[in-house]
């Protein structure tokens, strides 16, 4: 069977999780930060249950994204408790980041499994890759990062995606800013080599695109998905190992951290280098749909994933 071919988006196409506007304000962000931290999370998830219950009725396209995911992964329809769960999930790891961020894990009940599979603290081989996906909380890495001292973690992001509230954010703990690698710019290459040669775990999320990239269709929950190669292409260039991991909201305060060997592109010839590349892609999509299954509404794309990025609307 051939392998199938990447495609690239136009550069006149924006990528439709792009072209979901932020919604909310800085004053009501700032208003429900100081509340958190004020109240503490058990008096104020309250509030997270009612603005899950207002994004339910009043969002019709994530509305029907949530019923087009939670199709593939329950197989049967969503009801409207299956869609109020899922997009409860998200809100509630939007509030935890509040406290995530500000190091107060005494209110968290953290797992992790397979760590063992990670180089050990003493490993002076240099850094690696870190690539989740938008599947649970990826804030739980850095807060876990920031507990232990183990390594230093810097998260690599597209600046365009909720920049409101990751400015708001940034204000309950200044210190996360100097930890970001803002992508899509020209020096950002070079600073996230940099910083993998020194040693740090540089962590991104691998299942979007910003701007024209180049995806590769495989398989997810059966159908066609585009995957961007950017990600993999920049693991390629760096040439470090790469891991999977996944921070699962499991309810209540718990969390489970999941680490998964996804490649090495350390040893990686310039030969081999395609088709090592395309081999993570499909292990890549293989593991986010193995962990949606153990916890389908943790699933946080809220658009038609299975969308062509050159097909999307403008």
């Amino acid at each position: 069977m051939t392998s199938p071919s990447p495609r690239s988006t136009a550069e006149t196409d924006t990528p439709a999780w792009l072209q979901r506007k932020e919604r909310g304000s800085l004053a009501m962000l700032r208003f429900m930060t100081w509340l958190s931290l004020t109240l503490g999370r058990r008096l104020t998830r309250p509030i997270v249950y009612g603005i899950a219950l207002y994004f339910l009725l009043a969002v019709p396209a994530a509305r029907a994204a949530s019923r087009g995911y939670l199709l593939r992964v329950l197989g049967r329809p969503a009801g409207w408790r299956d869609m109020y769960r899922h997009i409860l999930a998200f809100a509630s790891t939007i509030h935890d980041r509040v406290y995530l961020l500000n190091d107060r894990h005494e209110l968290f009940d953290i797992r992790v499994f397979g760590e063992e599979l990670l180089p050990a603290p003493e490993d002076a081989s240099g850094g690696l890759l870190i690539f989740g996906a938008h599947l649970g909380s990826f804030e739980v890495l850095r807060a876990l990062a920031r507990k232990n001292a183990r390594h230093k973690v810097c998260a690599a992001m597209y600046p365009q995606n909720a920049r409101l509230l990751n400015s708001m954010l940034a204000r309950v703990n200044a210190q996360v800013v100097l930890d970001i690698i803002p992508l899509g710019r020209l020096d950002a290459i070079f600073t996230l080599n940099e910083r993998v040669q020194a040693g740090a775990w540089v962590a991104l999320l691998a299942d979007r695109a910003v701007g024209p990239d180049t995806h590769l269709q495989v398989p997810l929950f059966g159908e066609p998905a585009p995957f961007p190669l950017g990600p993999f292409r920049l693991a390629a260039i760096v040439r470090r190992p790469v891991y999977f991991m996944t921070g699962l909201y499991r309810g209540g305060n718990r969390y489970d951290i999941h680490f998964e060997r996804l490649a090495d592109f350390s040893q990686t010839s310039p030969a081999d280098r395609e088709a090592t590349l395309r081999t993570a892609i499909g292990r890549y999509a293989q593991l986010i749909e193995l962990h949606c299954r153990q916890a389908p509404y943790n699933w946080f794309n809220f658009y038609d994933f299975w969308k062509e990025p050159s097909r999307a609307p403008r």
